[in-house]
């Protein structure tokens, strides 16, 4: 999948009960995170194969955004985004609250092989649309996880216009933008179901 994915920009505790749950202050601008585009596969009928023997490992279910086209000051999301997808950020708990606690990157926590699964794109809803459809994930046939952009700390534009005036923001790249509260922890033989509103977008396997 990475051939057509360019940079993947991740936000953190973008969602202010999942920050309360993992016992994290509340931000107060965005806190961006990058995978390598290598973590970007298939969430597609997929067998995930995750690093075994590096401790607890935690899904985090997100709305994805593709960059349809460079960045121009003024844009609005709508003009920049021309599909969605929903994705899991695969992350290595136990390494990341040991990081986090000495102050280093998370790369090695966030960025492993197969770290950033993602569904078929859908087409990008209006913003009506997109405020009145909750995403949900589902483990093993139960519901884990609800989100809804409303709930955002940092508004869809606010996470554009961040990424974009510090780092730079083009065609191709993504934007993991967040995860609700309901994080939890996967093992081997564990299934996976997201869903946009009713329609399921996306499953896969745990290997």
């Amino acid at each position: 999948m990475g051939a057509d994915v360019n940079n993947i920009y991740c936000v953190g505790r973008n969602y202010k009960q999942h920050a309360e749950e993992l016992g994290n202050k509340v931000p107060v601008e965005p806190l961006i995170f990058l995978k390598p585009s290598h973590a970007a596969v298939p969430l597609d009928k997929a067998i995930i194969q995750l690093p075994k023997d590096a401790g607890l490992i935690h899904y985090e279910g997100e709305i994805v955004l593709r960059i349809a086209r460079d960045y121009v000051p003024g844009m609005s999301v709508q003009e920049l985004v021309d599909v969605m997808a929903l994705g899991l950020d695969f992350t290595l708990r136990d390494i990341h609250n040991d990081l986090q606690k000495k102050g280093l990157p998370w790369t090695p926590a966030k960025g492993f092989k197969n770290a950033a699964p993602l569904t078929p794109y859908i087409a990008f809803p209006e913003t009506e649309e997109l405020e009145a459809t909750d995403y949900t994930v589902r483990k093993n046939g139960v519901e884990v996880q609800r989100g809804n952009v409303k709930n955002m700390i940092f508004s869809l534009q606010k996470i554009v216009e961040f990424i974009a005036a510090r780092y730079g923001l083009g065609k191709d790249d993504l934007i993991f933008t967040g995860t609700p509260a309901g994080v939890g922890p996967v093992a081997s033989g564990d299934s996976f179901e997201l869903f946009w509103g009713e329609t399921l977008l996306g499953t896969c396997l745990i290997g």
